[in-house]
């Protein structure tokens, strides 16, 4: 963890953007006090591609039977 006073902060904040960015966290403090923090943006999440899946999944006939509770409780399916 890196702590600098918001003078310093503001000379050198082309350095404490590359610290945030290769993982350090960052703080900015103001007559001793913690006031701000710098770290590495999150990542964007990744897009949802729906329908990869398709034709690699084989239901087999009856998957969706009912199921007696009893025989279910009792190990038997």
């Amino acid at each position: 963890m890196i702590e600098v006073t918001t003078a310093m902060a503001k000379n050198r904040l082309t350095a404490l953007i590359r610290s945030a960015e290769s993982g350090e966290k960052v703080v900015i403090t103001r007559h001793g006090k913690p006031v701000a923090q710098l770290t590495r943006a999150a990542a964007e999440p990744r897009k949802a591609k729906l329908g990869q899946m398709a034709g690699r999944i084989r239901l087999l006939p009856g998957w969706d039977a009912p199921i007696d509770p009893d025989r279910f409780l009792q190990g038997e399916l």
